[in-house]
């Protein structure tokens, strides 16, 4: 895929983040692509759901395996806006997920702090994309929550 492509379906998860956000939730969106289509989306629901397995990558993941008919999702790619953590990485290699694309990176949880890799040896793995929108969500969703309490 190109950046060109790359750019707008990041741009598509972070709509979803942005569902996340006005849901008084971690904003974190995620979507998942087949052949050049959205086959699912998924943003945090962690405290609409009242379960902290609840994150986006997560919810994603289930409705792609449901719209793909497989558990396997070797020839997908996984738009995220935060660097996953530990368990979504765990969930992505057993998924065999092609390839994955975040924006931000997760200092202190995201899976890039394990060694050796929590992705399946297949995935590919690129960053950056909208680096500076999704991080900025982010310190904008916390500032808030720190105004308010």
């Amino acid at each position: 895929m190109s950046n060109m492509d790359d750019d707008f379906f990041m741009k598509q998860a972070y709509k979803e983040a942005l569902k996340a956000f006005d849901n008084n939730e971690v904003p974190v969106g995620a979507i998942i692509v087949a052949n050049q289509k959205i086959i699912s989306k998924g943003f945090n629901q962690v405290e609409m759901l009242n379960d902290n397995t609840a994150h986006a990558e997560i919810i994603a993941l289930t409705a792609a395996f449901i719209n793909l008919g497989s558990k396997i999702l070797e020839d997908c790619t996984l738009y995220v806006t935060i660097e996953p953590c530990a368990m979504c990485a765990g969930a992505l290699k057993w998924a065999r997920i092609g390839t994955l694309v975040y924006a931000a990176s997760e200092p202190k949880s995201g899976f890039s702090n394990y060694k050796p890799s929590l992705l399946h040896k297949s995935t590919i793995v690129k960053m950056g994309i909208m680096e500076r929108e999704c991080a900025e969500l982010m310190k904008n969703f916390f500032a808030k929550k720190r105004n308010l309490n």
